[in-house]
């Protein structure tokens, strides 16, 4: 595993410490680990809206009535509740 060392101000490094003092880590580079695995997946999922963002902007504008739409959507819905 690689190492890093970073620096701190002390109101982070109190609480970093007093996180692992909760019990839930084990230690300040576990608590990191975890804060980093959090925005790494929190950043993914971002990305994945965003690129469905893309997608619905880049598909134009429906002829569509929305109302009608939602009545489908309603409809299949109530479809799958009475499954």
């Amino acid at each position: 595993m690689a190492q890093m060392n970073i620096s701190l101000p002390d109101a982070l490094k109190s609480w970093a410490e007093t996180r692992v003092a909760e019990g839930r880590y084990s230690s300040t580079s576990d608590y990191v680990r975890d804060l980093m695995r959090r925005d790494q997946d929190h950043a993914e999922k971002l990305a994945r809206l965003q690129a469905a963002i893309d997608e619905g902007l880049a598909s134009g504008v429906s002829d569509r009535d929305p109302f009608d739409y939602l009545d489908e959507v309603r409809a299949q819905l109530r479809s799958a509740d009475a499954a």
